[in-house]
């Protein structure tokens, strides 16, 4: 039979977990680097740009445009790898706390 009660008090413990695991994600980093690694950017698990490296021959660089499309690429990559780890992170400090009942998607929790 379906225990309410015991239902109730797993979306509880997962509304738990759920809220720790985001607070961790700000200590999950990723990097991206283009340009050959010209430009690294890091980026942590809340999809923050939280380093950025530029190699000193661009920054001497005239050519403005190559730089700011560099930038953009290793900043996009880094949020890119930070989202994956975030969602990774959230799924293992989650796993096994809800039943999988199908029709349920938690995914757009994550």
């Amino acid at each position: 039979m379906f225990d309410m009660m015991k239902m109730m008090g797993k979306v509880k413990e997962m509304q738990s977990k759920m809220k720790e695991a985001q607070d961790q994600l700000k200590d999950i980093t990723a990097e991206g680097e283009s340009g050959g690694g010209l430009v690294k950017a890091t980026a942590n698990g809340n999809k923050e740009l939280i380093g950025l490296e530029i190699d000193d021959s661009l920054v001497n660089s005239t050519d403005k445009n190559m730089m700011r499309d560099l930038v953009i690429a290793a900043v996009n990559k880094a949020v890119g790898e930070a989202d994956e780890k975030g969602k990774e992170h959230i799924k293992k400090s989650t796993e096994g706390l809800m039943p999988n009942i199908p029709g349920m998607d938690l995914s757009g929790m994550m």
